[in-house]
């Protein structure tokens, strides 16, 4: 139904309270034996852990208030809490990311000696941890946008500790130093693009834009589509939360329809939500006859 609130969570709290275990006990791992080896690829995978659990924490918190009851005051509820709190997350990896690209650069222009065999150890601990941690996130992450979220982070750890892996081979049968910083310029990279990605979503629900790959001439389309439906103007199309897909419009109707507007709201609420996924549809019907505007304007 378009107005259901119902958004249970997918995974239980337990589940996620292992996997932040976990996620901690890689990030500890990683960083002392990144200290110990001298591996700042070692180091920079810690650290990308790290943002990992920050991940599993605010899944966690959205889970919670989610949950939370609406207010008179908090109308739509806690959910966009969220947010802020992915905002301030990204930002963070976005400094991280900074500084793993100049003590790259550093350790390019003044190579100092890794021990590739520490390196292998830690990283294939890293490895099976992450791995198991993306198992027991993957029921839950099929459809849950935020635990899918917290589900792609250990999973691209998993790949930077098999990268860090093969770097560490390299260095072990090559002696191949520069291996280490060009990994961390690439887990850098990674990192960088990532954390780019969820701030500009996160600013862009936060500034009320319409969903990502939904488009509001489509919606207005499919309104002008249905028998009965003259115009639709004062259109607006915003995402509260993820999953909660807000629509509001004029909606401009013959004057002997005005007596079956509620058949003809049901029908138009229903097709928004089969064919766009809209949860909260506000429409306001309006005579042809009126001295209002019939053009179809957003």
């Amino acid at each position: 139904m378009p107005h259901d609130h119902a958004h249970e969570a997918p995974t239980s709290t337990s589940r996620l309270m292992l996997v932040l275990a976990l996620n901690l006990a890689i990030t500890l791992a990683e960083i002392v034996g990144g200290l110990i080896s001298g591996s700042l690829a070692l180091i920079s995978d810690g650290l990308h852990n790290a943002s990992d659990g920050v991940a599993i924490v605010i899944a966690w918190i959205a889970m919670k208030l989610q949950a939370a009851p609406r207010t008179d005051r908090h109308t739509f509820g806690l959910g966009r809490a969220q947010l802020i709190a992915a905002v301030i997350n990204a930002g963070t990896l976005v400094a991280v990311s900074i500084w793993l690209f100049f003590e790259a650069g550093q350790r390019l222009l003044s190579p100092e000696p890794v021990s590739g065999g520490v390196m292998i150890a830690v990283a294939a601990i890293g490895l099976v941890a992450n791995t198991l941690g993306t198992f027991l996130l993957r029921e839950g992450s099929e459809n849950n946008l935020n635990l899918r979220a917290a589900y792609l982070h250990l999973l691209s750890d998993a790949v930077s500790s098999l990268a860090v892996i093969v770097g560490a081979v390299a260095i072990v049968l090559w002696n191949v130093t520069w291996v280490d910083p060009v990994l961390t310029f690439a887990i850098g990279a990674w990192v960088l693009w990532e954390s780019l990605r969820i701030l500009w979503r996160a600013v862009d629900q936060i500034l009320l834009a319409a969903p990502e790959g939904l488009a509001l001439a489509d919606v207005r389309a499919a309104i002008l589509g249905t028998e009965g439906v003259v115009a639709v103007h004062h259109t607006h199309l915003w995402q509260a939360t993820e999953g909660d897909i807000h629509f509001e419009a004029h909606i401009v109707v013959p004057d002997q329809m005005l007596t079956d507007i509620d058949v003809l709201r049901a029908r138009i609420a229903e097709a928004l939500h089969e064919k766009f996924e809209i949860t909260h549809p506000t429409l306001q019907f309006e005579a042809e006859s009126t001295d209002c505007t019939t053009a179809n304007l957003t």
